[in-house]
């Protein structure tokens, strides 16, 4: 289990939201937290912190006003922290490889695999023959409708019919280095986590890892998902902690993840 952080930007600044209330109308988002510093700061104290595997998610579509500046700000993180954080938000096989190219360690990916409700297997393909499978993360981001968890697309306003269940997971984990998944029903709204979504993933077999985020609040929280987890999933914090306007300390939060990275293993 590792602490895997995040810098959400949204209308050109560095935010935590609400997730359930993205709109792309008139750029809409109800916020917890408005950050003063830029984008390159927080991946900046990422980098001193020794912690990879974050993500950095552009919350504006590209016909958006903000995108430019959304964009803009994600590649003042990328240059701050070079290969330490993977980046997600409208990417596709035509764009991917500039953003490794500009610093980014992998590329997170919903909607151009997951369209019109279902899979694209050739888009899949085309970006696994684009950047490499080693370079992938696909974005499992789902809500719960009739019982079960359905991945969510286009800034998790669209829902597919692809749930999220042991046999999907196994087919996709063959094109892809890892799954993020936000429970978009508790994202942002800080009153704990989706256990129900957390037991089936960690009831899950498979090989390729997993990072959950959404709804975690407290310390209690961490330990819940590590238990329910079963030490395998790794977890993102956001507007619970202190850097943005919550409670909790990143430094505890790694002693209770056990994220240790050396400073040889991130190149730095």
């Amino acid at each position: 289990m590792e602490f895997r952080p995040c810098i959400d930007i949204h209308n050109g600044k560095v935010k935590q939201i609400v997730g359930s209330s993205l709109a792309d109308k008139n750029d809409s988002a109800r916020e917890n937290f408005v950050a003063q510093k830029d984008a390159g700061y927080y991946a900046g104290l990422y980098r001193e912190k020794g912690i990879k595997g974050g993500h950095i998610i552009l919350l504006n579509p590209v016909s958006s006003d903000y995108y430019e500046a959304t964009k803009a700000q994600a590649l003042c993180a990328l240059r701050a922290y070079p290969q330490g954080m993977q980046i997600g938000g409208g990417i596709n096989d035509t764009n991917a490889e500039a953003y490794l190219a500009a610093g980014a360690s992998h590329v997170i990916v919903t909607s151009f695999v997951f369209r019109d409700g279902h899979i694209h297997m050739e888009n899949l393909e085309r970006l696994c023959a684009a950047v490499g499978r080693e370079h992938l993360v696909l974005d499992l981001s789902c809500r719960m409708r009739d019982g079960k968890y359905y991945i969510v697309t286009d800034r998790w306003q669209k829902f597919t019919q692809v749930a999220v269940e042991e046999r999907m997971l196994d087919m996709l984990g063959a094109y892809c280095d890892e799954f993020l998944i936000h429970a978009v029903d508790v994202e942002g709204k800080n009153q704990g986590i989706e256990e129900q979504l957390v037991r089936t993933l960690g009831s899950w077999k498979g090989d390729t890892p997993i990072t959950y985020a959404g709804g975690v609040h407290s310390y209690e929280d961490v330990h819940i998902l590590k238990e329910l987890g079963d030490g395998r999933i790794n977890i993102t914090v956001g507007s619970a902690l202190e850097i943005f306007g919550g409670t909790l300390e990143i430094d505890r939060i790694m002693e209770m993840t056990a994220t240790r990275h050396r400073i040889s293993e991130i190149g730095l």
